[in-house]
């Protein structure tokens, strides 16, 4: 399973062990990709005794709440190539990422032969993403509300009426951590459309504006 000459050193950043263990056995199938590093932090990554790498296929999401440009930028000054992967795929999300620096962009859905062509395009410097996201982020969805998922949906409106983020994981069925995942989400989905959601006074205001949260809850 090689095309390349030049063996890439990729080191991973994923705070899902699961998906990091599975993740791991696939690439080791692959002998122009030597895996030096799997790592559920960025701190991690970054005191790991053999970084810098080639390549790092980072989570955009990591519970660490850094956010993802800063991460961007310390990678870049070390010479490494990112690409990042996501549950989410909003085009404004996907532009500031690849803005910000990335080099590849890939949905979590996808295959791994997709992961491996976005980790072996970094490896020579060059821009990967799926021909479906690339038609997302130049379609010209550029301002207005970002797209929520329902569960999103969901959190916001409960959150955004008052209730404790303790008490929204609770009648959702979710860990107060994945609650919060959700908070940060909205808010940075928010954040990348123009809207500034950062306290708990504006995401209800946001709510009620898009129709989310009615003006009586």
């Amino acid at each position: 399973m090689t095309t390349d000459t030049r063996t890439i050193r990729l080191a991973m950043v994923d705070d899902h062990r699961m998906l990091l263990g599975g993740l791991t056995e696939w690439i080791r199938g692959y002998e122009d990709i030597e895996l030096v590093a799997a790592v559920t932090t960025f701190t991690e990554l970054l005191t790991h005794p053999k970084f810098p790498v080639d390549v790092v296929l980072m989570d955009v999401d990591l519970k660490d709440n850094s956010p993802v440009s800063l991460r961007l930028a310390q990678l870049k000054q070390t010479g490494v190539a990112t690409v990042l992967m996501s549950s989410y795929s909003e085009p404004q999300i996907v532009r500031e990422a690849l803005a910000s620096g990335a080099l590849g962009y890939v949905p979590k859905s996808e295959d791994i032969s997709m992961i491996v062509k976005a980790i072996r395009a970094a490896g020579r410097g060059e821009s990967y993403i799926s021909a479906e996201l690339d038609l997302a982020i130049n379609s010209g969805d550029v301002g207005g509300s970002p797209k929520l998922s329902a569960q999103e949906r969901r959190v916001m409106a409960l959150y955004g009426g008052g209730e404790p983020v303790k008490t929204v994981a609770y009648e959702l069925g979710i860990s107060e951590e994945t609650a919060k995942s959700y908070l940060k989400r909205i808010r940075e989905k928010y954040r990348v459309a123009g809207f500034d959601v950062g306290t708990k006074v504006a995401l209800r205001k946001r709510a009620i504006q898009d129709g989310i949260l009615l003006q009586t809850d």
